[in-house]
């Protein structure tokens, strides 16, 4: 039984539209007026109050043999109500002003409400605080992402619609995503959707390992100098290799499939095989993490982009089994559904 309690097929899909959001859309949400004053915690712009923000000189926990400890359960729930790009009249700046802070704030702590008092069923999936960034992207500076090369166009076109949220046909598994039929997220598992945003980092002296709670993906990544693997092997999550630079983990992966897709979009967001992405993981205070990635892949993309955000964590979250592919009904009906259509036509 996942988290929610209801099976993970039958949410799957509410999740991808939360996460392909438009930044239009995304902005509707806690810009609008105030409609709840914002708790203590939610008053104040979250960014602020990292220790690394408030003492330049403040230094991450350690672990036994000395590294940056950034062990434990996070999730990037408290980043629900940014909104992917920026919003025009915003281009020029990474954060909210003080009116616009508490607009979100209100709206932010409205929707919490919601969801604990009236919804129920995604009461422990809201977060708790709120952040003041104007888009998860800061590169290109005017927070967009950057133009598509042609063989991207074609890529985005030929899996527009492809799925439980398009217009079929459902003829057999093939005409669904990987992310419908509980196999991946990919590396987008780390971006936030509607529910499942948790994940388990764990470390040794030679590795970093990283559990995603939706889908039930780990990622390793290695920290013995090896090399990544040869360019004939392509893996849904990359072939990850990291490094330490002070506080920062510094992890490159390749050795992609172009089957996944890669950014804001839970898969939408289109890649090559030959992308090349760089994560950045610095722990700035007990309670956050600051993760950053670029998108480098000049086959889709006509220049580099880059976002950030910070990864959270509540005494009270906990991970627990994504059992996708036992509750998932949503190919069953597709499937079913369009056999049926089939049969009532004259």
């Amino acid at each position: 039984m996942h988290r929610s309690g209801i099976p993970a097929g039958l949410l799957l899909g509410c999740a991808l539209t939360i996460a392909a959001a438009t930044s239009a859309q995304a902005q509707g949400r806690g810009f609008g007026p105030p409609t709840m004053a914002p708790s203590k915690l939610r008053s104040v712009a979250a960014e602020t109050t990292a220790a690394k923000a408030k003492d330049p000189n403040w230094k991450a926990p350690r672990t036994s043999w000395g590294a940056p400890d950034l062990s434990g359960i996070w999730t990037s729930d408290d980043m629900r109500g940014i909104p992917a790009t920026r919003p025009p009249n915003q281009k020029d700046r990474e954060s909210l002003t003080p009116e616009e802070f508490l607009r979100r704030a209100g709206g932010d702590e409205a929707s919490r409400d919601r969801a604990v008092n009236q919804e129920t069923v995604l009461r422990n999936e809201f977060g708790v605080r709120t952040f003041g960034y104007t888009s998860f992207v800061v590169d290109p500076p005017d927070g967009q992402l950057p133009a598509l090369t042609p063989a991207g166009q074609a890529k985005q076109r030929a899996t527009f619609g492809v799925g439980t949220f398009g217009g079929g046909p459902f003829n057999d598994f093939s005409n669904f995503t990987l992310y419908d039929r509980c196999i991946t997220r990919g590396i987008a598992g780390i971006f936030p959707v509607l529910y499942g945003n948790g994940l388990r980092i764990m470390q040794t002296p030679d590795e970093v390992i990283v559990s995603y709670e939706m889908i039930h993906d780990t990622r390793v990544i290695y920290l013995d100098g090896r090399a990544h693997v040869g360019a004939g092997i392509r893996q849904y999550l990359g072939n990850s290799i990291g490094h330490w630079e002070g506080d920062t983990l510094v992890v490159e992966t390749t050795n992609f499939t172009d089957r996944v897709g890669v950014g804001l979009s839970g898969g939408g967001t289109p890649n090559s095989t030959t992308m090349r992405l760089v994560e950045r993981f610095t722990r700035v205070s007990n309670d956050q993490i600051r993760y950053e990635a670029t998108v480098d892949d000049p086959r889709t993309w006509t220049a580099p982009w880059s976002v950030a955000f910070p990864l959270t964590r509540t005494a009270a979250y906990g991970m627990f089994e994504y059992a996708c592919h036992e509750g998932n009904h949503g190919m069953l009906n597709a499937l079913s559904g369009s056999r049926a259509e089939e049969r009532a036509k004259p």
